[in-house]
């Protein structure tokens, strides 16, 4: 199969195929993709984390968190393009809100800086958004992932979470906390993110299956750390992902008990109620 698929000639552009990028030699594709990595002091991990990337993808945006190192001088002697932005705030959540702002394309993946993630995964995300999903969640538990990065407790601990988010909130997910995906730019119209901490995956994963879109999960193996020390403190961060999923569980209530009190005659809603919300 060709590399490059030819869409049809047009007076603009009389070869037809500069709007496509080939991913693969089964797979071209028009939708430009951004890739977002939050990173503050990772200059040392930088190296391995861009050398995996793909060069068709449309920019990298590493959103700095006000490292103290050479974090933005490697990112662009390594990705001259590359787009810097400044984060602001603190936190995960607010690091990767920052970055998907600036992003231009019209897919964005999400990948940490630390040298887990392995780059040459991202064709496997674009393939399942451009097949119809709107959602692609790595987890490291499907048929087919990994992970050299999570002690028992911390395994045992994602399972946990992972299941009352299924339960609850009627999701099939495997994995729950890990922060390689992939979306459609339009799902964050739909999701709204409001969380500044690490628990924005779980935010994400919980509001997507809320709005209704399709999700896809994706095989994906995680590395250890290349270098430094993470931030990730089981306990504490376990909780703050119960206090989100809780949350968000509170807030589905609230919205049905709206919809329950709604006045409605004979089964047709009243005048000036709203059937659908």
């Amino acid at each position: 199969m060709s590399s490059v698929l030819q869409p049809p000639a047009t007076g603009n552009d009389p070869t037809g195929a500069t709007k496509y990028r080939p991913v693969s030699s089964h797979l071209a594709i028009a939708p430009p993709v951004s890739v977002v990595i939050p990173a503050m002091n990772e200059a040392e991990n930088l190296p391995y984390v861009f050398k995996t990337l793909p060069d068709w993808i449309h920019e990298v945006v590493l959103v700095d968190g006000n490292s103290t190192d050479d974090t933005v001088a490697v990112a662009r002697e390594l990705w001259p393009d590359v787009k810097v932005v400044e984060q602001r705030g603190k936190g995960k959540g607010d690091a990767l809100i920052t970055g998907f702002q600036a992003c231009t394309g019209d897919i964005i993946v999400m990948v940490d800086a630390d040298g887990s993630a392995d780059g040459q995964e991202i064709v496997s995300y674009v393939s399942a958004l451009v097949s119809g999903a709107d959602f692609a969640k790595g987890s490291r538990f499907a048929n087919g992932g990994g992970t050299d990065d999570m002690t028992f407790i911390r395994k045992m601990g994602n399972a946990a979470l992972c299941a009352v988010v299924n339960r609850k909130f009627g999701a099939r997910y495997t994995d729950l906390c890990y922060g390689y995906n992939a979306f459609w730019r339009h799902c964050l119209d739909k999701i709204e993110l409001d969380c500044t901490g690490f628990e924005v995956e779980t935010l994400m994963n919980i509001r997507v299956v809320k709005a209704g879109l399709k999700v896809q999960e994706i095989p994906s193996h995680e590395y250890l750390r290349i270098h430094g020390v993470s931030n990730l403190r089981a306990v504490r961060d376990g909780l703050r992902v119960l206090r989100v999923i809780l949350q968000e569980r509170s807030n589905r209530r609230e919205l049905r008990g709206s919809r329950d009190r709604s006045p409605v005659l004979g089964g047709v809603p009243a005048r000036g109620v709203r059937g659908k919300v």
